[in-house]
């Protein structure tokens, strides 16, 4: 697993595991979110594993998968919605870690400042600096 931290409460990861979910919890997490498309990967990844796993885990899990095009203001919300509502740090995967990253940038326009938002990404490894006009707009 390679969790990078974007605040203390929300955290992004490469694709994870099933067998990762129990250290997942171990490590403080209660949610897990998949912004992962199930067609970008093998059926031993696909969300409905993942959800059991989690749930065996003591995990709460919720699927919202984003690509270039559903990255729309509609499920930026529902990915902050679904963060804010956990009792705890959420830990949001898909292929790199990316997509959460943006999806969290997005849904941070107009709280935090453009600055604010890619130092906090950048801290996590992802250079998100492409997205500094539309955080600024």
């Amino acid at each position: 697993m390679d969790i990078r931290e974007i605040t203390p409460r929300y955290s992004v990861s490469p694709q994870i595991n099933p067998e990762d979910l129990a250290a997942i919890k171990a490590a403080g997490f209660t949610k897990v979110i998949c912004n992962r498309p199930d067609v970008e990967i093998p059926p031993s990844h696909h969300a409905e594993v993942m959800a059991q796993a989690a749930q065996a885990a003591g995990l709460e899990f919720f699927v919202l998968p984003l690509t270039h095009q559903t990255m729309t203001p509609e499920n930026v919300a529902l990915q902050m919605e679904a963060a804010a509502a956990s009792d705890g740090p959420v830990l949001a995967y898909c292929a790199s870690g990316t997509r959460c990253s943006v999806v969290w940038s997005l849904g941070h326009k107009g709280i935090l400042s453009a600055d604010e938002i890619l130092a906090a990404t950048a801290r996590a490894g992802y250079d998100l600096s492409g997205l500094r006009s539309a955080l600024e707009s």
